[in-house]
């Protein structure tokens, strides 16, 4: 078995390690840790939750060599104040016994207190990129001693329309330099980036990025609008005792905000909820009492929970199916760490049943379909969204719909389907889909991309 004794660290690097309790390196440590050590630039495929933090951090550490200079000499970027807060405290944690100053700047604070914390020196200096560019633009963060550039969780960077701060930085920072880029997944718009401003990334990948978590079991229950789905969260929330930490995903801060005012109905205090309306210090209290054990249950968004490392995750329910195939993967990903085991529970509209074909073809699995139990009560009461999309009389059925309707009958729910196969026209219909037509498109989709 692999041990970070063999990447010869240096005493005090290791001895911090020691500290931490940790032994083993996870896979994208051990590939990633020669390649950065060689100085070239390297493009990490790695989904979240796989150790990606210390992939960078251990070989720069490694290499790091003191200086008398206050600017820094390694820079680290990440999408959200809450990931640099993190990031900050996995480089504390590693250089405890080492004479390291690290900074981390982000929005949403007094930019004054932070250029104060720039003009006092730092040798790794970790922030997004609005807030970097932002005091770059007033010489406050300068660059002429940066070696080393990491940006992590690229994708999403783009996804948050970051591109023009990202590459107005790059256009910034000294053409020599070591690029280390972390991304989720290969999208046209990261390799647009890579092409024009990176030197052959040689590319690191753990895994691919529809490959299933073994260690999860994954189910979903057909359910027909938004007050049911209320309704089953809070049933499974009552029975089912080992759903103790518990991180609840919707597409949007509206819903997380309906959500968890419903759940406060019988679970009060037990669940927070964090979006980007909320300050900076409620997501971050939230966070810690999640993360200490104070809360039961965390209701968020993929923006706010992309990167962060929350431990012991039992179960992640997808309230709402992700908009994309990949954000399933992310979402799943933050349960069944380590040695641990987890589980995935999916909620699914017949207006959604599309995105769940689209990330069984990515995963090329299906995934099992529960039956609705029969003590949960069926709202008819519809919120917004819903009201125009389909008839009450379809809404109000039990799911137990034969043949191809979104709701099938238990004996078909594990029947294999030919994921691949030529495009077809799509078609819409009200709350009954063609699951083998919508495999179809989906795969066609994935051949495309």
């Amino acid at each position: 078995m692999a041990t970070f004794e063999q990447f010869n660290l240096p005493k005090s690097l290791q001895k911090a390690i020691d500290e931490l309790g940790i032994t083993t390196p996870t896979p994208i440590q051990e590939k990633s840790f020669s390649v950065i050590m060689s100085g070239r630039d390297m493009m990490g495929i790695a989904q979240t939750g796989t150790g990606k933090t210390f992939a960078y951090l251990l070989p720069l550490l490694k290499q790091y060599k003191f200086s008398i200079t206050h600017t820094p000499k390694i820079v680290v970027l990440v999408p959200t104040r809450e990931l640099v807060v993190q990031v900050v405290e996995e480089i504390e944690k590693l250089t405890q016994f080492m004479s390291i100053r690290t900074i981390g700047i982000f929005g949403g604070v007094n930019i004054n207190t932070q250029k104060k914390s720039v003009y006092e020196g730092s040798d790794i200096l970790v922030g997004t990129p609005g807030r970097t560019m932002d005091l770059a633009l007033d010489n406050v963060v300068r660059f002429e001693d940066m070696q080393k550039l990491v940006i992590d969780e690229f994708d999403e960077m783009l996804n948050l329309g970051f591109r023009v701060q990202l590459t107005a930085l790059l256009a910034m920072m000294p053409k020599k330099r070591q690029n280390i880029l972390f991304s989720a997944t290969m999208t046209d718009e990261v390799d647009a980036i890579l092409n024009d401003y990176f030197d052959y990334p040689e590319e690191v990948t753990l895994a691919a990025s529809g490959t299933p978590l073994e260690k999860i079991k994954q189910i979903t229950y057909n359910v027909p609008n938004f007050n049911t789905k209320v309704n089953l969260l809070k049933h499974l929330l009552a029975t089912n005792e080992d759903m103790s930490r518990v991180l609840i995903f919707v597409n949007n801060k509206k819903i997380s905000d309906m959500l968890h005012e419903s759940i406060e109905e019988d679970f009060e205090g037990q669940f927070g909820v964090i979006h980007s309306n909320k300050s900076q210090n409620y997501r971050l209290n939230t966070m810690a009492s999640f993360q200490e054990g104070a809360l039961r249950g965390l209701i968020t968004t993929d923006i706010m929970a992309r990167g962060l490392d929350i431990s012991n995750i039992t179960h992640v329910v997808n309230f709402e199916m992700p908009e994309e195939p990949e954000l399933y993967m992310h979402r799943i990903g933050r349960t069944g760490r380590a040695d641990a085991t987890g589980t995935a529970i999916s909620f699914v509209t017949p207006r959604e049943e599309e995105s769940k074909v689209e990330i069984e073809v990515l995963m090329n699995t299906e995934l099992a379909i529960e039956d609705f139990p029969e003590e949960v009560e069926i709202s008819i009461k519809l919120i917004g969204p819903e009201k125009d999309r389909q008839p009450i009389k379809i809404l109000m059925k039990k799911p137990k719909l034969t043949g191809d309707g979104a709701f099938q009958e238990k004996s078909k729910k594990n029947k294999k389907v030919n994921l691949g196969g030529p495009g077809v026209t799509k078609k819409k219909t009200h709350g009954s889909v063609n699951r083998n037509m919508l495999k179809k498109q989906a795969a066609k989709k994935k051949k495309k991309k």
